[in-house]
């Protein structure tokens, strides 16, 4: 083997041995290379979540900042409408009885219960004091008939004198003022003894009208005072049963539909399914400030008795109602210090709280007589939060489930 032989392969075995160094260094580069933009690529896309989970929050907080609601629409009710009202019954006539004179009750002939007619004994009364007084003014009245008789003659024998001058002008005047005073003191006593006559014949407690007896505050002994006061002043109570009055506080709304005739029925829990029927007769023309209702008399025949006076009953009134009637449920209404309020959706989609003139209370509905139409958007379950103007959200979803409700 020659020089230059020996010195190529040393030459290639040096080449050799360099070739596996600079191919890792490349490899080592490129490795290098790919995790760097691995590195940048995962920040970038950390980065750009982040960025985009920032802006789903902010979203999602600002969405939730914004109430959502649901709406109702006022449901329109019937202009014909039958009002059910609370009612007291009375008798048509009630009356209770005094005592005219003074004295002892001598016998009672009825008692609580008794129907009676008119002009029928009641009571006797006894009535010494009357009886002597009535005794003492007849014989006061005989001394004045007694009286007026010497008068009488003494006037007329003084007259024929004063025409034959025998007395003087003065002493027959006198003769005539005597006549005068004796005719006047006759006068006085007759009409004492009248006035004692009629408060003897008041010891016979007679019935003013025909009825029922209802109280007896009397009995046998008992000292009786003339009119209504002292003890025991009343001795009865008598009542007329038919027809029955029927009173009724009508709210103002329905005021201007109460006419005279419209018929009504009245209905009491202890005869269930029963109507007795009747009709209005007046009402006071005047609404009660206090109450802002209208006082009806409903007169219902009683001819069977079965109606008693006291008794609570339902009246039932059939009445047109002009305008419209639309109603609410309860939990669609704020009641606020300034008064009852609803919120209403706008088309903007914004909060309006509108004033309600509130009618009837049905228990889960109440009637809204002015605020609202049928068309208005009207929050259900609104926030005590909500206020003028702000921002909702409307869930169209329970908007359809209440609508159908």
């Amino acid at each position: 083997m020659s020089n230059t032989d020996v010195t190529l392969s040393e030459e290639n075995l040096e080449y050799a041995n360099r070739q596996p160094q600079k191919s890792g260094r490349g490899l080592l580069l490129k490795i290098a290379v790919v995790a760097v933009f691995i590195f940048v690529v995962a920040a970038v896309v950390v980065t750009a979540v982040r960025v985009a989970e920032r802006r789903t929050l902010a979203a999602e907080t600002e969405r939730l900042a914004i109430p959502t609601v649901a709406i109702i629409h006022p449901k329109s009710e019937s202009p014909e409408d039958e009002v059910l009202l609370p009612a007291n019954l009375q008798a048509f006539t009630e009356s209770p009885i005094y005592a005219r004179t003074n004295g002892y009750v001598r016998h009672w002939t009825k008692d609580i219960g008794s129907r009676v007619s008119k002009g029928e004994l009641l009571a006797e009364i006894d009535t010494p004091e009357i009886d002597q007084e009535l005794g003492q003014a007849r014989a006061a009245r005989e001394q004045a008939a007694a009286k007026l008789n010497i008068a009488k003659t003494s006037a007329e024998r003084w007259q024929n004198l004063r025409k034959s001058d025998s007395v003087s002008q003065q002493e027959a005047d006198e003769r005539n003022s005597t006549l005068q005073q004796g005719q006047a003191d006759l006068a006085a006593a007759e009409a004492n003894v009248r006035r004692l006559e009629q408060l003897e014949s008041f010891k016979h407690v007679y019935a003013p009208f025909s009825g029922v007896i209802t109280k007896r505050n009397i009995d046998v002994g008992a000292l009786i005072n003339a009119g209504n006061g002292g003890t025991n002043r009343e001795l009865f109570d008598i009542a007329q049963l038919d027809p029955l009055r029927v009173y009724v506080s009508v709210p103002q709304t329905y005021a201007p539909s109460i006419k005279p005739g419209m018929s009504a029925y009245i209905s009491l829990n202890e005869f269930p399914g029963e109507k007795f029927e009747g009709k209005v007769t007046r009402n006071a023309n005047s609404i009660d400030p206090a109450t802002r209702t209208l006082t009806t008399e409903v007169d219902v025949p009683n001819p069977k008795g079965k109606l008693l006076p006291g008794s609570y009953a339902q009246i039932h009134l059939a009445m047109h109602v002009d305008g419209s009637r639309l109603t609410l449920p309860v939990n669609a209404v704020l009641f606020r210090g300034e008064g009852a309020r609803t919120a209403v959706v706008d088309k903007d989609g914004r909060v309006r709280l509108k004033p309600l003139t509130i009618g009837r209370d049905y228990g889960i509905n109440i009637e809204i007589l002015a605020g609202l139409t049928a068309e208005d958007n009207v929050i259900i379950n609104p926030a005590d939060s909500l206020e003028e103007g702000q921002q909702v959200q409307v869930r169209h979803e329970q908007t359809a489930q209440q609508g159908s409700k």
